[in-house]
């Protein structure tokens, strides 16, 4: 059997970053039914092209040395997972990512162990911010988001880069994924 590759990903879609787990605990937690293993590229094109499939990835190195899952999937996109449902569920702290060019929607959100630290939504085909909690860390500040948020004051412009670059800095950037992939994906599928 040949060796797979890892193939990165991100845009038009969304994404968990789960710390410390296992793929199969992640799609019980996210109430998926576990259809097997699949080869990575084999696998982000059915999460790309469905509206009712996530794959899951095995552990892999990240952000402040620690191991991420990576679950992405269009199935996450709208409304978004409760991350901290699922960071209380796993006990960890759980990440959710996504954008879509086209209208310019662009989130990220982080939980730990249950507790909520951050979340930013934002719509630049509106100029809308959907969401904000918490306090915005580095990498928030260098895509230019303010320290504080007043709608009647402030000027928010956020790009598909910039997610890309806040899931570096929290986890993983999943477009740089290259390389021997660490073994094959898991697909669930919802119910």
């Amino acid at each position: 059997m040949d060796t797979d590759v890892m193939t990165g990903f991100g845009g038009k879609q969304a994404w968990l970053a789960v710390a410390d787990a296992r793929p199969e605990a992640v799609l019980a937690a996210l109430g998926l039914r576990d259809l097997g293993t699949i080869r990575w590229r084999d696998g982000l094109d059915v999460t790309h092209l469905n509206d009712d499939r996530v794959a899951v990835t095995p552990p892999l190195p990240g952000a402040r040395g620690t191991s991420w899952v990576l679950a992405p999937g269009r199935w996450l996109m709208t409304p978004g997972p409760d991350v901290v449902t699922l960071s209380a569920t796993l006990g960890t702290e759980v990440q959710y990512f996504a954008t879509h060019r086209v209208t310019e929607l662009h989130r990220w959100q982080r939980a730990v162990k249950g507790d909520l630290v951050r979340a930013f939504g934002y719509v630049g085909q509106t100029g809308e911010v959907t969401s904000w909690f918490g306090e915005p860390g580095p990498a928030e500040r260098e895509a230019g988001l303010p320290g504080e948020f007043d709608p009647e004051e402030s000027t928010i412009l956020v790009s598909e880069r910039d997610v890309f670059r806040v899931a570096a800095a929290w986890s993983i950037d999943p477009t740089t994924l290259t390389g021997p992939a660490p073994g094959p994906l898991r697909i669930g599928a919802a119910d």
